[in-house]
């Protein structure tokens, strides 16, 4: 996307009363967020590491991925119980929903053939709808995920096989 058209857009948001504009051309995707007036920017925090101990080496921690932390073990011991296949996960931390609202069929259903990019379902997380899309194309083997439940970063919510 070109450079003037990014500044025309800062412009555009800064003359208007919004809080954010996103715009995508084909592949491309350009979002602006501001802070509404008069809010206070987030401190940043302070996390001291554990004491560092002289004439020792220590050997380094292991690193688990959030969902290793969050069960105490292995993600793939932790999902051992999931369908073969590609699982889409949660991009983010929101409320998961299958449809576009309650009066609506859901996007997708269990055998549906899906194209790499179709919408899959949607996360609200701060009042703003965020797609998910189907980064394979297959058939839906199985939905993980409860229309109307939170959902955690990286849960799964989706097989494609």
């Amino acid at each position: 996307m070109d450079l003037r058209k990014i500044k025309k857009l800062i412009d555009l948001l800064e003359a208007s009363d919004l809080a954010e504009i996103e715009i995508k051309e084909g592949e491309e995707s350009v979002r602006l967020a501001r802070m509404p007036k008069g809010s206070a920017a987030a401190a940043p925090i302070y996390i001291q590491g554990p004491p560092q101990h002289t004439g020792q080496a220590s050997a380094p921690m292991p690193m688990h991925s959030p969902t290793e932390a969050a069960t105490g073990g292995s993600a793939k011991a932790a999902h051992s119980d999931l369908p073969d296949g590609h699982i889409v996960r949660a991009p983010m931390v929101g409320t998961f929903y299958t449809s576009p609202s309650p009066d609506k069929p859901a996007f997708v259903t269990v055998g549906q053939a899906v194209k790499q990019g179709e919408t899959l379902g949607i996360i609200e997380a701060m009042k703003m709808f965020n797609p998910i899309e189907a980064d394979v194309s297959g058939t839906v083997l199985s939905i993980l995920g409860e229309s109307g439940q939170p959902v955690e970063f990286d849960q799964p919510l989706f097989v494609i096989g």
